[in-house]
């Protein structure tokens, strides 16, 4: 991810995106950069107009919270269902002791 990062500094500060300037970004940053890992990102940019990804991804995120809200509810569901089931086995054991003892 910090690989991805320094590309977007270096685009945010005007600067050329550039296997040497990602290095460099890397090694400010306290990393220790890998040069199959650089050279795989700078290909990957190449064909890519990071201003028009930007764009789109802050459009992605505004729909994507409406599905992990449902998961709780139905998760609740769930365990509600589970505590009942626990519950029941509890009371049919505390009943079958029950008649042990009369």
């Amino acid at each position: 991810m910090e690989y991805v990062y320094a590309a977007l500094l270096l685009h945010s500060a005007g600067k050329e995106i550039t296997e040497d300037n990602v290095k460099n970004v890397l090694k400010g940053a306290g990393i220790e950069p890998d040069d199959a890992r650089v050279k795989a990102l700078i290909a990957s940019l190449k064909e890519v107009n990071i201003e028009e990804a930007i764009k789109q991804a802050a459009v992605a995120p505004a729909a994507a919270p409406a599905a992990p809200a449902a998961a709780p509810a139905e998760e609740k569901k769930e365990e509600k269902k589970a505590a009942e089931e626990e519950k029941k086995s509890e009371e049919e054991a505390a009943g079958g002791l029950a008649s042990l003892f009369g």
